[in-house]
Order: structure tokens, then C-alpha cells, then sequence
């Protein structure tokens, strides 16, 4: 097989191959064997048709497109492998000679990775802003706490609702006196202040009691889902079948024990402070990371081809679709809720793709250029944290993503995060305002 390369435009190529005769020539005899099973010739019997005969009846031209269909794909695969090119799309396949006792010779038009050239990404200055963890955040989180684990009392008739109560309503609701369609429930338990009903429903309902009847005014709004309710005063009557209040427990030593292992709020204080910081620390450190890595991309120059940020695109929007669903939502349902199109969405996600892409390929450039590689326990090391999280043994879990193939993206997916820390790593902190000054300086040079 013999192949050459010949640049058509930036980032795209076209790759001509040639194909042995002999490879050919049994790729012939197979599909001989092949169609020579499927069709029916007056005297003889199926699958016995001499070749000669067979060629006659259903053409030579015929078994020349299924010996062709058979040989493209190996033939283009090798060729990929011994020019090097490294296509992200499905090549234009063109046959220019396609004849018997010839060889075979067709282009390949495809778009492949692009050329990356490196700004500066190590010694990059970037700010790090440490987070002091203070006595308000961590009364902030105890008062969580007492929340989450306050328990609802049922008021009794002579007490009031007020902002924050659960009231367990039944209602109604009518549009010039006719009852609309999705307007009624029954036992229905609303949040006063939720802002879960249409605005200004919940706050009528301050003040009642339990048994209450009581007619709400609301005017829905100008852009609500269903047209005929949108931008119209309706009423709504309701019945107060029931109204809770949340006591929540005072915060002592008596809330450490029922909220944790620890027997005083001293304790509890100090094991939350303690969380907040490494909390904050953590936070600290990838934004740190992130910044590096931005800062790297931002620095570099490479043209993204269309195809891989429309691929890209896709992996956002199946993400996208695969958190709607675990709401008990689809795609289509959230485009018709938020009056958008499929195109509309491209469009806003656009940007994050096209900037996820080039991360990729800034982080590949930088890996390649510091000879880093993901070495056997690097992957081990990966796949033993990926077992633990889906609770299978390693050995498994390894099998499982060869036999999908997947196990070259698991190791880019690697190589990409030791590309991030090195260029974090290789990173110097600076103070936020020293960070601003480089800055400045540096628009100003240019």
C-alpha cells in the first residue's frame, strides 16, 4: 500500500492510497464467496455459480463495490498510521481507479488535528487570594444545621400563617368565573416564601388560619408556558387544611448530639472550622489550577476546526440531556419550557465548547512538548480510584473498558491532567494587585 498527503487547507488534508492488485484480487474472491450466496441463477444451484458466470448475470461491477467496501477501511486506517495524521472527523472518500487486475486508488479528504504553538505556561504569574475562614461562617453552618434538622409542629386554629410556614392547601382556580384546566390540587403542602407558585400567591395566604377559605388574586405572567393563562387575572380559591411551623432546636451543647459524634457545641465548632478550611483550601488550589491552565490557553495559538467543536458540542448537549432526565425532564421538554431551539442552544454552549477544545489541545502541546507520558501506574492508579467509586474491583472495571475500547481515552484523559498540573506546578504565586500590575504593564507593551 502506498499513501501520500497533500494539504488542502488549513487543518484539512487529502490522502491518497493505493491498494495492491493483490489485495484487490482477493477482496474479488471474497466477494465472490459472498454474493454468490445471494442470488438465484436459472440452472444451477445457489452458491455453486462459477465466478466467470456470476460476473455475467449481476456484473463485474458489482462484485468490484463489494471488494471496495471491504478494502477502504483497512486500507485507510493504515494509511493513517503511517503518515501520522490524526483525522477528528470521517474522511470524504473519493475512488479515482477501481478496476480489475488493478490497483486500487482512492482519496481520503478529512480534517485533522491542528498545530499548536505554545505561548509562555511555565513561570506564569497568577494570584492565589487565601480564604480566612471566620466564628460567622461557621455559625452560618450550624445554623443550617438547626434548620435541616428542626422538626415541623401543626399549629392550631387560633395561630396565623406566617412567611415560611408549610400550609397544606386545596385549590381551585378560575379564569372569568370557569374553572381552567391544571388549576386545581388537593393536600397540596406550599412553602410560604418558596416562590414555587405563581408571584403574589403565597404571600396572600400570611395571615390565615387553619379551615380558612380564601380567594387569591394573582395575574399570571406575560411569558407563562400556557398561552391562554399568560398575562390574565385569575382567581383562585383556596381551603387552609392544615398549617406547620418548623421548631428548630437552640444551638448547644444538646444539638451536637443529635447532629454529629460530638458531645458539645465546642467540638462541633471546632470539626466544622476545620471542614471550611480544607473546604476553602480546596477551592483555593483549583481555581489556582484553573487560572494557570487558562492563562497557558490564553497564551497560545491554534485555529479549532469546525468539526471538533461541533463534536464537542454534542458531548455537551447528551451531559445536558442526561442531567435533565435524572429531574424527570427531556431535552425537548426544557427547549419547549424555555421557548428555545436546538439552535439556540449551539449557540449559547458554542463558546464553551470551542474553549474546551482548545484547552484539550493547548494541554496535549504542552504534554508532548515536556515528554510527558501516562505510564502503566498512572492508569492503575486511575482505575483503582474509578473502582473504589463504583464499588468493583479493579481487574473488572479494567476488562470492562477494554472490551469498549476505551481505555486510550481513559490514558488522554490522564495525560491531559498531568499536562494541567505541571503547567500548575510550574506556576508562581503572586499577590492579586501584583497579578493586575503584570497585567496592565503587559496591555500596554502591546
Amino acid at each position: 500500500m502506498k499513501a501520500s498527503v497533500e494539504t488542502i487547507e488549513k487543518n484539512r488534508v487529502a490522502l491518497e492510497v493505493e491498494v495492491e492488485t493483490e489485495v484487490m484480487d482477493s477482496a474479488m474472491q471474497k466477494a465472490y464467496k459472498k454474493l454468490v450466496k445471494q442470488v438465484n441463477i436459472p440452472g444451477f444451484r445457489k452458491g455453486k455459480v462459477p465466478r466467470k458466470i456470476l460476473e455475467n448475470y449481476i456484473g463485474t461491477a458489482a462484485l468490484l463495490e463489494e471488494a471496495v467496501e471491504n478494502v477502504v477501511p483497512n486500507a485507510y486506517q493504515e494509511a493513517l498510521e503511517e503518515t501520522k495524521i490524526e483525522p477528528v472527523n470521517q474522511p470524504d472518500i473519493e475512488v479515482i481507479q477501481v478496476e480489475e487486475n488493478k490497483p486500487l486508488i482512492f482519496k481520503a479528504t478529512v480534517d485533522v488535528k491542528p498545530e499548536v504553538t505554545l505561548g509562555d505556561y511555565k513561570g506564569l504569574d497568577i494570584p492565589k487570594t487565601e480564604t480566612e475562614i471566620t466564628d460567622e461562617d461557621v455559625q452560618k453552618q450550624l445554623e443550617v444545621l438547626q434548620q435541616r434538622y428542626g422538626k415541623l409542629v401543626v399549629l392550631d386554629e387560633t395561630e396565623t400563617a406566617e412567611e415560611d410556614d408549610t400550609v397544606i392547601i386545596d385549590f381551585e382556580g378560575f379564569l372569568n368565573g370557569e374553572a381552567f384546566e391544571g388549576g386545581k390540587g388537593e393536600d397540596h403542602p406550599l412553602v410560604i416564601g418558596s416562590g414555587t407558585f405563581i408571584p403574589g400567591f403565597e404571600e396572600q395566604l400570611i395571615g390565615v388560619s387553619t379551615g380558612d377559605d380564601k380567594e387569591v388574586n394573582v395575574t399570571f405572567p406575560e411569558d407563562y408556558k400556557a398561552e391562554n393563562l399568560a398575562g390574565k387575572e385569575v382567581v383562585f380559591k383556596v381551603k387552609v387544611k392544615e398549617i406547620k411551623r418548623k421548631e428548630v432546636t437552640p444551638i448547644d451543647d444538646e444539638l451536637a448530639k443529635d447532629v454529629s459524634e460530638f458531645e458539645t457545641l465546642e467540638e462541633l465548632k471546632k470539626d466544622i472550622k476545620n471542614k471550611l478550611k480544607t473546604t476553602a483550601k480546596d477551592q483555593t488550589e483549583n481555581q489556582f489550577r484553573q487560572n494557570a491552565i487558562g492563562k497557558a490557553v490564553e497564551g497560545a495559538e491554534v485555529e479549532v476546526p469546525e468539526a471538533m467543536i461541533a463534536r464537542r458540542l454534542e458531548a455537551l448537549m447528551d451531559n445536558f440531556s442526561d442531567r435533565l432526565q435524572q429531574q424527570g425532564m427531556t431535552l425537548d421538554q426544557y427547549l419547549e419550557y424555555t421557548k428555545s431551539s436546538m439552535d439556540d442552544f449551539k449557540k449559547q454552549y458554542r463558546p464553551e465548547a470551542e474553549i474546551s477544545v482548545k484547552t484539550d489541545l493547548v494541554l496535549e502541546a504542552v504534554a508532548k512538548a515536556e515528554d510527558i507520558e501516562v505510564m502503566e501506574e498512572d492508569l492503575d492508579a486511575e482505575l483503582e480510584r474509578m473502582a473504589n467509586m463504583y464499588n468493583q474491583e479493579m481487574k473488572v472495571l479494567k476488562a470492562s473498558l477494554a472490551a469498549q475500547d476505551s481505555l486510550d481515552t481513559l490514558k488522554y484523559g490522564i495525560m491531559l491532567d498531568k499536562a494541567s498540573n505541571f503547567v500548575a506546578d510550574n506556576a508562581v504565586v503572586v499577590k492579586p494587585e501584583a497579578a493586575e500590575e503584570s497585567q496592565e504593564a503587559k496591555e500596554e507593551a502591546e
